[in-house]
């Protein structure tokens, strides 16, 4: 997959994975991977960035866990997050609509 069209689409991603339930960084890799049927694979290296990037913007909070004694630190998006969620949804739904009827209603 293309960097660059990656690139805008991943913190939505990540959004709306964690609008479900609260995951740690390996959980959303591996989720986004699966629901994407393998086409997403964020490494942690861009993973976290992204992260600390929204919990800056307070899109998402973090807290640490301990499960089977071990430390994990989970994210959980917040009402500002599912805000941002839902307006970022809807600017995707445009664009796709827009790209679509420019590639022909289905694309390639």
């Amino acid at each position: 997959m293309n960097r660059e069209l990656m690139k805008g689409s991943t913190a939505t991603m990540l959004l709306m994975l964690l609008n479900s339930r609260a995951l740690y960084g390996y959980e959303l890799i591996k989720e986004l991977e699966r629901k994407s049927e393998g086409t997403f694979a964020l490494k942690e290296g861009t993973l976290y960035p992204i992260l600390h990037a929204m919990e800056g913007e307070d899109w998402v909070q973090a807290y640490w866990e301990t499960v089977e004694g071990r430390k994990r630190k989970y994210y959980q998006i917040t009402d500002k997050g599912k805000r941002i969620l839902e307006e970022k949804k809807r600017e995707w739904a445009l664009f796709r609509n827009a790209v679509d009827s420019v590639l022909g209603n289905g694309g390639i």
